[in-house]
C-alpha cells in the first residue's frame, strides 16, 4: 500500500461506525408508567435507532406498542400513551445485531405461559443462541422471530420450575455471552445481568417505584434517583413489597465492556462509579501524553470525539476548536442513489469550519477507527479547507477483532486495523501521521496502572482478541444452514 491509496469500496457515511447495541427500561408501581418509559427510551435512543417498543400491564391484561423507527416517531403523543395503560411497563430501543429489522423482532417480546404472561427486553448478544435455538426447533418449538432474545422465552416456557423467577433463572443459566435483561410479569419486574457484567444495567427509584435501565441518563430524564448498579451475575426481582436479589452464577470478578466508556454510553451517564465524560476526557489526556506532536489546533470529529479532544487539548496546551460542524438533521432518505451525490455524503453530515483550519497544523481526534472510509473523507475535507498538516489521533487502540456480544462490528476482514499496519492505515486515510491510544493507556485512563493480563479488568476483545466467554455458535464444528424464513414485505 502506498500514499496514493484510494478507497475502492462504495462510501456510506453510516457504514463506518460501531453500531450501538440496545437499550432497556422498566418501571413498576407508577401511574405514569408508559409515559415515563417513553421518556426513558428517549434518553437511551443513542443505543438503538431502528425500532422501539413498550409493553404495559394494567392488572387485567398486557398492552403492547411496537414500531420500526425512533421513539419520538411513535411514543410522543397522548393517544399512544393513553392506550398503554397500567402501573408497570418495560420498553426497548433496538439496533439489530442478531435478527433482521422487521416488526416481529421488535422488543419487548411477549409470551403466554401457564402461570401468566411475560414480556422480555434484551440488550447484548447470546453466543450460543443459535445452538440452543436449533435444538429447540428440533424438539418441536415454534419460533415467531429471528431474534436470539426469543430463546430466553422458549427456555422459560419449557422450564418445569414452579415459580416464574426460578424458571427465568433456569433459562438464563443456559445462556452464554453478554446480556442485560428486563422482564415484566403480572406481579414482578425482573432484571438480570450476565455473569461478567459485560452489558450495563442500573437500579433507580422514583417516589418508591423501582426502575431498571441500561444507563443512568434514563433515570436523570425522569428525575429518578440512582440507587446502584445491578451486579454482574445478579437477578433482581422487584415487587410491590420490596426487592430481592439472586446470584445463580455465584460471585466472580466483573469484567464490563470497555466500549461502554469509549463509545456507547451517553457522556452524561455514570458507569461503574465513573463519569463517562470524565473517562473520555482522560483518554484524550493519555492520548496526548503518548502521541502528541507540534500542532496549532485540536479538532474533534463530532460528536464522539469531543470529550477526548478536550482532554487532549488540556494536556497538550494546544487550543481546542470546533473545526468540524456536524449537521444533526441529515438522514438516510436524503442520500440519493447516485455515486456523484453519495460521494458528498460526508459533507452532508460534517462540514469544515474553514476559519479555524486554514493554514494550520490540525490534530483530528476521534474515539475509534473502524473501516476507515469516513476518516478518508474527513481528512480530505480538512485539507480542502486549507490545513497545512492533518494528523489523526484515536482515543482507543486499533480495533483488530470482531465483537460477538451485541456490538455490530464489521466482519474482521473489513476492520482496517485487522488488514493493515500503522503506516498502511495512515496512507489509506491520507493523514500526515496516525496514532492510537495504547491498551495500557486505556486502563490508565480508567484509573489503573495498566492492563492486568492475567485477570483483565474489562472486556476488551476488540483490541486484544481476548474473548471472555465461550463462542459456541462460532465453533468450527458447528455448521448452521438457515432454512427459508418468512420475509415481511410492504
Amino acid at each position: 500500500m502506498t500514499g496514493e491509496t484510494e478507497v475502492h469500496e462504495p462510501f456510506d457515511i453510516y457504514d463506518d461506525t460501531l453500531r450501538e447495541e440496545c437499550g432497556v427500561f422498566g418501571i413498576l408501581g407508577h401511574e405514569d408508567a408508559s409515559a415515563l418509559t417513553a421518556l426513558g427510551l428517549h434518553a437511551l435512543q443513542h443505543r438503538g435507532q431502528e425500532a422501539a417498543g413498550i409493553v404495559t400491564f394494567d392488572n387485567e391484561q398486557f398492552r403492547a406498542e411496537r414500531h420500526l423507527g425512533l421513539v419520538g416517531d411513535h411514543f410522543s403523543d397522548a393517544e399512544t400513551i393513553g392506550r398503554l395503560t397500567g402501573m408497570a411497563a418495560v420498553g426497548h430501543v433496538r439496533y439489530s445485531t442478531t435478527g433482521e429489522t422487521i416488526l416481529r423482532n421488535v422488543q419487548p417480546l411477549f409470551a403466554e405461559l401457564d402461570g401468566g404472561g411475560i414480556a422480555v427486553c434484551h440488550n447484548g448478544n447470546f453466543t450460543n443462541a443459535l445452538t440452543i435455538r436449533r435444538q429447540l426447533i428440533r424438539d418441536g418449538a415454534i419460533c415467531q422471530s429471528t431474534s436470539d432474545s426469543e430463546v430466553v422465552l422458549q427456555l422459560v416456557a419449557r422450564s418445569r420450575q414452579g415459580k416464574i423467577v426460578d424458571r427465568f433463572i433456569e433459562a438464563i443459566t443456559q445462556m452464554e455471552g453478554a446480556y442485560s435483561l428486563v422482564a415484566l410479569t403480572s406481579k414482578k419486574l425482573i432484571g438480570a445481568r450476565d455473569p461478567l457484567g459485560i452489558r450495563p444495567l442500573v437500579l433507580g427509584d422514583l417516589n418508591g417505584a423501582p426502575i431498571l435501565a441500561s444507563e443512568t441518563c434514563a433515570l436523570d430524564i425522569i428525575g429518578a434517583k440512582f440507587i446502584r448498579e445491578v451486579e454482574n451475575g445478579e437477578v433482581i426481582v422487584c415487587t410491590p413489597t420490596g426487592i430481592e436479589s439472586y446470584f445463580p452464577f455465584g460471585k466472580r470478578p466483573a469484567r464490563p465492556c470497555i466500549f461502554e466508556y469509549i463509545y456507547f454510553s451517553r457522556p452524561d451517564s455514570v458507569l461503574g462509579g465513573r463519569s463517562v465524560y470524565d473517562v473520555r476526557r482522560e483518554m484524550g489526556k493519555q492520548l496526548a501524553k503518548e502521541t502528541h506532536l507540534d500542532a496549532d489546533v485540536i479538532v474533534p470529529v463530532p460528536d464522539s470525539g469531543v470529550p477526548a479532544a478536550i482532554g487532549y487539548s488540556q494536556e497538550s496546551g494546544v487550543p481546542f476548536e470546533l473545526g468540524i460542524i456536524r449537521n444533526h438533521y441529515v438522514g438516510r432518505t436524503f442520500i440519493e442513489p447516485t455515486q456523484q451525490i453519495r460521494a458528498l455524503g460526508v459533507k452532508m453530515k460534517h462540514s469544515a469550519n474553514r476559519s479555524q483550519i486554514e493554514g494550520k497544523r490540525v490534530v483530528l481526534v476521534d474515539d475509534s477507527l473502524v473501516r476507515g472510509t469516513t476518516s478518508v473523507k474527513i481528512v480530505q475535507m480538512i485539507r480542502d479547507a486549507g490545513a497545512s498538516e492533518v494528523h489523526f489521533r484515536l482515543a482507543s487502540p486499533p480495533i483488530k477483532y470482531s465483537d460477538y456480544y451485541g456490538i455490530d462490528t464489521p466482519v474482521r476482514e473489513k476492520l482496517l486495523a485487522a488488514k493493515y499496519g500503522l503506516e498502511e492505515m495512515r496512507a489509506y486515510i491520507g493523514a500526515d501521521s496516525l496514532a492510537f491510544l495504547s491498551v495500557d493507556g486505556i486502563y490508565r485512563a480508567m484509573g489503573y496502572d495498566g492492563r492486568d493480563n492475567a485477570n483483565p479488568q474489562f472486556t476488551d476483545h476488540c483490541f486484544t482478541g481476548d474473548y471472555p466467554t465461550p463462542l459456541t455458535d462460532l465453533s468450527e464444528d458447528q455448521e448452521f444452514v438457515r432454512p427459508p424464513r418468512l420475509v415481511e414485505v410492504r
